[in-house]
């Protein structure tokens, strides 16, 4: 498919496309960037602001142009579709949706690039770097949006090429390791997704009939395969998504590849890649796989709580900043994960809010370490202290961006954090009380590392060190009004994902015999009885069900699932509460 064939695709309705756009403006920039002549290397930082800015205007006026009042299944609420044969005879296609669930990436993802671009300045090779960073653009804006199997592989697999040479040229210390080791861990990961994925496409072809295709909705709302075999195709492609995210114990590639990137590499790394694993646990995880996911979710809850707990005591540890924060992220992850599995409405709702929270919070203190780092050329906590004195500014930013990243009560931090827990909480107790101390251990590691940086006496260099220019805090505004405006009016977010996330869970409990979303009233549930409800004996017969899995109506619309959907028949009421 040519590149002006993807940009005459338009959106079902005949009307302008806005995705394939998303994809392209910054594509070209990358390449106008890396075709302009060696001799004029100040132009390459203008052009990358043009195309990025442009790519984050685009993604504004999708958002206010999306329909939150969105169709009552997840097929329906995809908006801006657009669509066009790629590979016909093998059933591949650009085919590329926007909904609830991925409206929000997609817009943290075009914000944060010209933020990261206009932050910091390369020091050498400006051509290369601004034209890697521009392809890396258009691949994580394409894993938000790619509705083709095939087409998600491709823009999963590209962003692994920039960020890789991004570590490996401009990163600091032992950037080639760092980069070699999230380059081979993450390949991986992928190559035996591909394997599972090209399994699913020819196992619902021989279920089904038909040409082969690799479009999601249709194999996703077939559900066609063998439960069996969905659980082991499922962990392929879990695994690559686990690596991505990264989940405990997959995550020791992570710390390198934060610690030796430049910071912009840094800042995409924490505010986007990490969410490509934690996107894919739901797009391609609960709404391909559902009855796979829940048959996982007691195993990947315990992995999320205990990066919970380890990323926060690991993080306590660090003698470097820079790795304080890299850790958190284990920590901060680990959360989302476990709302994720935890499937109820609140619990994912949080996963998604936090998965912005964290790109903005991290990003954030990503840009503040870098900053510091710049000045003092070093990272170690012991050769900092003191330093609110000469850079008041910046130690009060960095006090509110903190903050935020512990979950303070009013700062956006809070929010995701406190949906997690209470709709994990329902569900699954005791997870969600071993993740609450995850949220005490943050508060410790976090101020202690900021008390050894900021207080104290300033010796040396730190008594000197320049406080924030007047263009690195006009940076840092957009963070600040995100962290408080979503701290404290979130409604305008979460209302725009609900329909979505309401459409997945009624998804999941069609498609998962026996189970109905616990609803947040009476006890929590019980633990592992609950995760595994609906798989053992007691609901091998679909009397044991009453009459609430008996048609489709059940599920068709948003207000049906909050008033029926977390009850079932009563006698699945009692055995929940046993």
């Amino acid at each position: 498919m040519s590149v002006l064939a993807l940009a005459e695709a338009t959106a079902a309705d005949g009307s302008f496309s806005v995705l394939p756009w998303l994809v392209l403006v910054p594509a070209i920039g990358a390449l106008i960037t890396a075709l302009m002549p060696g001799s004029r290397p100040e132009l390459s930082k203008p052009l990358a602001i043009v195309f990025s800015v442009a790519t984050a205007a685009l993604a504004i006026w999708m958002l206010t142009e999306f329909d939150a009042e969105q169709g009552e299944s997840v097929v329906d609420g995809f908006q801006f579709i657009s669509q066009r044969d790629w590979l016909s005879e093998l059933g591949i296609q650009w085919f590329a949706g926007v909904d609830g669930i991925s409206l929000w990436l997609v817009v943290l993802t075009a914000l944060l690039f010209p933020l990261a671009i206009i932050a910091v300045n390369p020091g050498h090779d400006d051509k290369p770097y601004y034209a890697w960073l521009l392809i890396l653009e258009a691949g994580c804006l394409g894993v938000f949006m790619a509705l083709d199997l095939f087409m998600f592989f491709v823009f999963f697999e590209i962003v692994l090429v920039p960020m890789y040479f991004l570590i490996a040229k401009w990163g600091h210390g032992n950037r080639n390791y760092a980069a070699m080791k999230f380059f081979l861990y993450t390949m991986l990961g992928s190559a035996l997704m591909l394997v599972g994925m090209i399994s699913l496409v020819y196992l619902h072809r021989s279920a089904v009939g038909g040409d082969v295709t690799f479009n999601l909705i249709e194999i996703a709302e077939a559900q066609a395969i063998a439960p069996n075999t969905a659980r082991w195709i499922f962990l392929s492609f879990a695994l690559a998504f686990a690596v991505k995210v990264p989940i405990f114990p997959l995550h020791t590639w992570l710390p390198y590849a934060h610690t030796e990137a430049p910071t912009a590499g840094s800042v995409i790394l924490a505010g986007v890649m990490l969410k490509l694993g934690t996107y894919g646990f739901i797009r391609f995880g609960l709404y391909l796989f559902p009855e796979a996911s829940r048959w996982a979710a007691p195993f990947f809850m315990t992995l999320g709580v205990v990066g919970i707990i380890y990323g926060a005591v690991v993080a306590t540890m660090q003698k470097d900043l820079k790795r304080v924060v890299a850790y958190s992220s284990v920590a901060h992850l680990g959360f989302i994960v476990l709302g994720i599995f935890a499937v109820t409405t609140e619990s994912i709702e949080g996963s998604i809010l936090q998965m912005v929270n964290h790109g903005v919070s991290t990003g954030a203190l990503f840009l503040l370490v870098g900053w510091i780092y710049e000045r003092r050329h070093t990272r170690e906590i012991a050769a900092l202290g003191g330093l609110q004195k000469s850079a008041p500014l910046m130690a009060g930013v960095f006090t509110l961006v903190m903050l935020s990243s512990i979950g303070l009560p009013g700062l956006n931090g809070f929010v995701g954090e406190f949906l997690i827990l209470m709709g994990a909480f329902v569900a699954h107790r005791w997870w969600a009380v071993v993740a609450a101390a995850g949220v005490i251990f943050a508060a410790l590691y976090l101020l202690w590392a900021f008390q050894r940086v900021f207080h104290g006496e300033a010796q040396g260099d730190n008594a000197t060190m320049t406080d924030l220019k007047l263009s690195e805090g006009m940076i840092m505004v957009p963070f600040i009004v995100a962290i408080v405006f979503m701290g404290i009016y979130p409604k305008p977010v979460i209302e725009r994902m609900e329909p979505a996330v309401d459409a997945l869970i009624a998804h999941v409990e069609t498609h998962v015999p026996g189970f109905t979303e616990p609803v947040t009233q009476g006890t929590g549930g019980d633990g592992f009885g609950s995760v595994s409800h609906g798989h053992g004996d007691d609901h091998s017969s679909d009397d044991d069900h009453g009459d609430d899995h008996s048609s489709d109506d059940d599920h068709s619309s948003a207000d049906d699932h909050s008033e029926d959907g977390g009850h079932g028949g009563d006698e699945d009421h009692e055995e929940d509460e046993g």
